[in-house]
This record gives C-alpha cells, sequence and structure tokens, in this order.
C-alpha cells in the first residue's frame, strides 16, 4: 500500500512539474484585487482581525500604487438585498487607500469572475498575476481565487490581508492555500514587468 501510494505522489508530482515545463515563461504583470471591504459587510468581521488586515490592505495598496500597479476595487451588491450603489453601506470606508481612478468591479456573485467584466479588463491591461486582500476569506475572496485559477490567472492570497467573521478560518485559509507574506511578494513584484 505504502509503495502504491508513493508511486501515485511521483505521478502526480511528475505531472506537475511537466505541464509547468509545457507552459512558455512568462514575467509577472500584477494586479492587487481589493475584495468587498463594504461599509455594510465590516461590521460582520472579526475585530482583532479586521484592525489588522485594514493596515496590511492599505500597505500593498501603498506599494503596488508606488510599482505602477493596478489596484482593482471589487463591490458585492445583491440584486435583491443591496448594498445598492450609491449608498453609504456599498461604499468602502475612508480609510481604505483606493483611488475613484482605480478600477472598479461591481458583482453579484461571490467570484468576482462571474458575469462580470473583470476578466476582460484584466486580460486588456495585460495582467497574468493577481494578489488578492480583503473579504471574506471564506466566501468571496475564497471564491475569487478559485475563479482566478478556473481563468488562466496565477493567484496568491495575501497573509493577514483577508479576513471573515471567524479569525480561525481565516488562518485555516491561509495556511491551506500558502498566503503570501510581505517579503515574498515584494520580491514578486521586485521581478514584476513594469505596466504602462
Amino acid at each position: 500500500m505504502k509503495k502504491i501510494f508513493i508511486t501515485i505522489i511521483i505521478l502526480l508530482v511528475s505531472g506537475i512539474s511537466l505541464s509547468a515545463q509545457e507552459k512558455p515563461s512568462e514575467g509577472i504583470k500584477p494586479a492587487l484585487l481589493v475584495i468587498d471591504i463594504q461599509n455594510q459587510y465590516l461590521p460582520l468581521m472579526d475585530e482583532r482581525e479586521k484592525s489588522f488586515a485594514m493596515y496590511v490592505i492599505n500597505a500593498y495598496i501603498d506599494g503596488f500604487r508606488q510599482g505602477g500597479f493596478p489596484i482593482i476595487r471589487i463591490y458585492h451588491s445583491d440584486p435583491s438585498e443591496g448594498p445598492f450603489a450609491g449608498t453609504p453601506a456599498f461604499e468602502f470606508p475612508e480609510e481604505v487607500k483606493i483611488l475613484p481612478g482605480d478600477p472598479k468591479v461591481v458583482k453579484t456573485y461571490a467570484n468576482a469572475f462571474t458575469k462580470t467584466e473583470l476578466e476582460k479588463l484584466l486580460r486588456d491591461k495585460g495582467i497574468n498575476t493577481l494578489f488578492l486582500c480583503g473579504l471574506s476569506s471564506v466566501g468571496c475572496v475564497l471564491a475569487t481565487y478559485m475563479g482566478a485559477k478556473d481563468h488562466d490567472f496565477r493567484a496568491f492570497l495575501i497573509k493577514d490581508g483577508i479576513m471573515s467573521h471567524n479569525a480561525d478560518y481565516t488562518n485555516q485559509i491561509e495556511d491551506i492555500f500558502s498566503a503570501l507574506g510581505y517579503e515574498a511578494v515584494e520580491v514578486m513584484l521586485e521581478n514584476a514587468v513594469q505596466m504602462k
């Protein structure tokens, strides 16, 4: 039984390395997705996690902006329950360092790729690598991460930049999906292709 298990692992690893070799090497062309940090949802997040996550998210917004990399703000609105565009509940709080010129996507599904212009926006900008932050780590952030993978984007969760109603759940998501810390993201951005 142990030999069968080892053989399966070797085959899986071989398959992964072969598929990676088949793809042409392409430089990192990154964007930061800031997901659903809206006034309606923030009170539902774990308080301790929220205050640190907001600090981390703003630090990444500053870093991406200084590097000339796109910051894309994503908003959720349920057609029947809101929050509705133009209301305070829909907006990000003022402390989030987004700008009016940052591209904006409004979604009605957890996955920001579902029935939105997000993929077209990213392709038009030549983006191939996404860094995700915001909320909820067990909801829309995770669904968008999976959607990014389904649409052939490289995708990474930002450690301490995601939050949920339960900090333990967020910690598990960060562990399972190998969320990247600041130093790893910094190295990747230093080697990223400069955007126009």
